[in-house]
């Protein structure tokens, strides 16, 4: 067996500024950071747990590991990581996403925010914690995440995430929280594409779009005043979803938008109906969505279709099978650091292909398989 699993991981977490007084460094910040990685990887939650995984793999962690006081407590694990500064955590973690993936033209970048629920605190007056993540779809990786201030909302966050991640040539995808003149110009500015979600918060964009789609749509062949049209019919597990796409050029109806010469490169309007068929009920929802790209209805209809891979490859399995809605973990910076850690271990999980089942039969079987948990580690 190697020595030294992990080792990009503790290449890149090795700037970290241990925030201790030296009289209480017993234990090495890295034994501290890979023992965490490790415990939550195979199905910790709390710090109790991440002691309790690290006592019971002791003689594993001395093989690479100097552990000069054995392991940590869990009160030790708490208190470093509510003191790490957070904003540096998520920069390691930044940098070791980039060293070792590379991102491909052409792909969606998907970026949407989650709500830590659990994680506010009434007695000192902390509201939940909000991040806002960037998914790589064809990479199946997050690549970054960012907190949103207490005192804004995403708004704030995204451009920092979109300064930071290298986008030439991407797709970038984002709700409607997004849709702003400014972050469409710096997804233009970073050399991307970008799709915006439009509702009706948006002022005039929606009422327009909505009205100029409902005057072709209500024709008896609306095809022959669309730009594109697409289709996909998908069935499982007794429900079929139809969606349907249409596209205009948003150049040739530059006068039916009021203020769309603000939107730079504004090139596409997109109107998205959604029909579930359920044994028991019909669910249909009609969406819109501006573009920088050329009204392919296929193209746009697959790159959204990717967005909300974000909400289910990323925020509905870190609920399920980390669930991370209910960690009760709240001090300081701790919660986002944490954050942070479950995501590194839903990027290596994910980038081990050899295993079968999802997320939730890997970490059972990193914490039962030895051998299997050193391949994740090494991935």
């Amino acid at each position: 067996m190697a020595e030294e699993p992990l080792g990009s991981i503790r290449v890149h977490f090795s700037k970290l500024e241990d925030p201790r007084i030296d009289r209480q460094k017993l234990h090495q910040l890295m034994d501290i950071i890979v023992i965490a990685i490790c415990a939550v990887i195979c199905g910790a939650e709390t710090w109790v747990d991440v002691e309790n995984f690290g006592k019971a793999r002791i003689a594993w962690f001395k093989k690479f590991l100097e552990l000069p006081h054995g392991i940590p407590s869990h009160d030790t694990f708490g208190r470093v990581f509510g003191l790490l500064k957070a904003a540096t955590f998520e920069a390691c973690f930044f940098d070791w996403v980039q060293a070792v993936n590379r991102i491909t033209s052409g792909q969606v970048i998907a970026i949407d925010g989650k709500e830590l629920r659990h994680s506010f605190d009434t007695f000192l007056g902390k509201k939940a914690i909000h991040l806002v993540s960037a998914w790589a779809n064809e990479n199946r990786l997050i690549l970054a995440q960012r907190k949103v201030d207490s005192k804004t909302n995403e708004i704030t966050a995204i451009p920092e995430l979109l300064e930071a991640l290298e986008l030439a040539g991407c797709i970038v995808t984002i709700d409607a929280m997004g849709c702003q003149t400014d972050i469409a110009s710096k997804i233009i500015e970073r050399k991307a594409d970008y799709i915006l979600a439009v509702k009706e918060n948006q002022g005039h964009l929606y009422a327009d779009i909505e009205h100029l789609f409902g005057l072709y749509l209500k024709e008896p062949n609306p095809l022959q005043y669309v730009d594109s049209y697409a289709k996909t019919v998908d069935k499982d597990h007794g429900r079929i979803e139809i969606r349907e796409c249409w596209t205009l050029s948003a150049t040739f109806h530059q006068q039916a938008i009021r203020n769309a010469g603000e939107w730079e490169q504004l090139t596409s309007l997109v109107c998205i109906r959604r029909e579930r068929r359920l044994p028991d009920k019909t669910q249909v929802e009609t969406r819109y969505y501006i573009a920088s790209l050329p009204p392919n209805a296929d193209q746009l209809l697959q790159a959204i279709r990717d967005h909300w891979g974000i909400e289910n490859s990323v925020h509905w399995i870190l609920d399920v099978a980390f669930n991370e809605d209910q960690s009760r973990v709240r001090k300081d910076h701790a919660p986002e650091n944490l954050a942070v850690i479950r995501r590194i271990a839903l990027n290596l999980l994910r980038k081990e292909k050899t295993a079968k089942g999802g997320i939730q039969a890997k970490r059972l079987q990193c914490a039962w398989d030895e051998n299997y948990f050193f391949k994740v580690l090494s991935v």
